[in-house]
């Protein structure tokens, strides 16, 4: 029983005890409810507040930029409305002057008026008393103005005519200084410019041997090896008391190597018999006719000359065996091609065609055939049988005036002909004759009062003079050369040109102790 009421108190207690606790938690929740809800109140206060604020900053910013704005564009109408006034003041300026400018114009109009007015009545005037005189002077004269004027008119043209003849002959004497200057110039430029070897050669080649035995077994019993070698080559063979050589004579350069190598093979090999030399021979004219093509090939990739006929090749190989008065026909030709090439360029024509032309000048040297023809007519019918270009033919027979010429290519052909050969040291001289010329050129010169010493070079193409600069002037030397130079062309013969040069000069000597 006991324990029943002890547990109703029990349960009766904790009830007591929760809602006495409710009620004491619901108070103070209540209580930090309100505690929370005044925070809040107060947070938004401040929260506000700063709003505020920030509006009000915003506002003023805003506002701020607006009057500066409003002040950017005042300045800019102000300046407008000042730049406005101003050209608003310019133009009333260039009205006022405009208007002053129109006042004088007219005034000048006026005056120009009346100017002509006055200028009209004095021509009037003036033809007046033209006409007047003009009859006074017909019946003085006795001639009408048209027979005045026709006179007058052949006086005129007689006096023009002659004046006119007078200035043609000054230009035409100047033309031709200018002219010979231009070519000299040109000749000189291309001579420059062309550097060529210079080869001689003779109708006799040596052929030398180790010992005179071998000249018994060139010679063969009773003689029949230099017979058969003799007949095989068309070469005469002289074995004379010449120590250790063999003369091998003829007019046929081709000829006489193909007897040179022969006998060179044949003494190499020691086999020397009738049989073996014809064999030799045989093999050695075609080597040579190999070798006269590869020559001519040569030449012409050499030269820059293209499709040539295969005939013509083979000439121009074969003009390494053929001379011109001691000069060899392939570097002749070589040369002349070259100037030409270079003369042509310097006159604005075709190199080409001008140095194949120079090429080709001599071609009618080399075949054996039809003696009795100009080589010049015989070339040109070679090249207009191998179909070469109208010019080229017409400059190959024209270069010695057989035929007319029909080409710009044509002369200059023919001048570096004239050049090729007539350079020193190109042809054949007389050793005594050479000597002689140089020692005659120095005499000449010596000759001249103040000159000291005399040299003459470059194969007799150049003389220095040397002069005493106490006895000669400048001037003095100037004249030396010029008097020189003209006296050399009246008195002595020789090649080309020779250039003077007088040489004056003052040295000063001192000995130092």
């Amino acid at each position: 029983m006991e324990i029943l009421i002890y547990g109703i108190i029990a349960v009766v207690s904790l009830g007591l005890g929760g809602l006495i606790a409710g009620t004491i938690m619901r108070k103070a929740i209540v209580k930090k409810s309100q505690h929370i809800l005044k925070e809040a109140v107060s947070e938004a206060e401040v929260l506000k507040k700063e709003k505020m604020l920030q509006a009000k900053e915003k506002f003023l910013q805003l506002k701020a930029e607006h009057e500066k704005y409003v002040f950017e564009k005042t300045q800019e109408i102000n300046a407008a409305e000042s730049k406005l006034k101003q050209k608003e003041l310019g133009y009333s300026q260039r009205m006022e002057d405009y208007q002053r400018k129109q006042k004088e114009v007219n005034a000048l109009q006026e005056n120009l008026s009346n100017q002509m007015e006055i200028v009209s009545r004095k021509q009037a005037d003036l033809e007046k008393t033209y006409k007047q005189q003009l009859e006074k002077l017909e019946s003085i004269s006795g001639l009408s103005a048209h027979e005045a004027k026709s006179e007058l008119v052949e006086t005129l043209k007689s006096e023009a005519q002659s004046e006119a003849q007078v200035f043609i002959k000054d230009m035409m004497d100047e033309a031709k200084l200018t002219a010979h200057n231009e070519a000299r110039k040109l000749v000189i430029h291309s001579l420059q410019r062309t550097a060529t070897e210079v080869a001689i050669e003779n109708s006799v080649s040596v052929f030398p041997i180790e010992n005179d035995e071998v000249k018994g077994r060139i010679i063969g019993r009773e003689g029949r090896n230099i017979r058969a070698l003799e007949a095989a080559t068309g070469i005469e063979i002289i074995v004379d008391d010449t120590p250790e050589a063999i003369i091998l004579s003829g007019f046929d350069p081709v000829r006489r190597e193909i007897a040179r190598l022969s006998l060179h093979k044949l003494v190499t090999d020691g086999r020397i018999h009738p049989a073996r030399i014809e064999e030799v021979v045989a093999k050695v004219k075609k080597q040579i006719d190999q070798e006269i093509i590869e020559v001519g090939k040569r030449t012409a990739i050499d030269l820059g000359i293209h499709n040539l006929h295969h005939e013509l090749i083979r000439l121009i190989g074969k003009m390494k065996y053929r001379s011109s008065y001691g000069q060899n026909l392939l570097q002749h030709s070589k040369e002349v091609a070259n100037l030409a090439a270079t003369m042509a360029s310097e006159l604005g024509l075709n190199p080409k065609l001008a140095k194949r032309a120079g090429l080709l000048h001599d071609i009618g040297k080399v075949p054996d055939n039809e003696p009795d023809l100009p080589h010049a007519m015989l070339g040109m019918k070679l090249a207009e049988k191998f179909k070469e270009h109208p010019e080229i033919v017409n400059a190959i027979g024209a270069h010695h005036d057989e035929v007319e010429m029909t080409s710009l290519i044509s002369p200059i052909i023919q001048v570096c002909d004239a050049i090729s050969g007539a350079r020193p040291g190109a042809r054949r001289e007389v050793v005594e004759s050479y000597i002689k010329r140089l020692n005659d050129l120095e005499e000449l010169a010596l000759s001249y009062p103040g000159v000291v010493k005399t040299y003459a070079i470059q194969a007799g193409r150049e003389l220095r003079v040397i002069v005493g600069s106490e006895k000669v002037s400048d001037k003095d030397a100037e004249q030396i050369s010029y008097d020189l130079s003209k006296k050399i062309q009246t008195e002595m013969t020789y090649p080309g040109q020779i250039k003077i040069t007088v040489i004056r000069e003052t040295r000063a000597v001192a000995y130092a102790k």
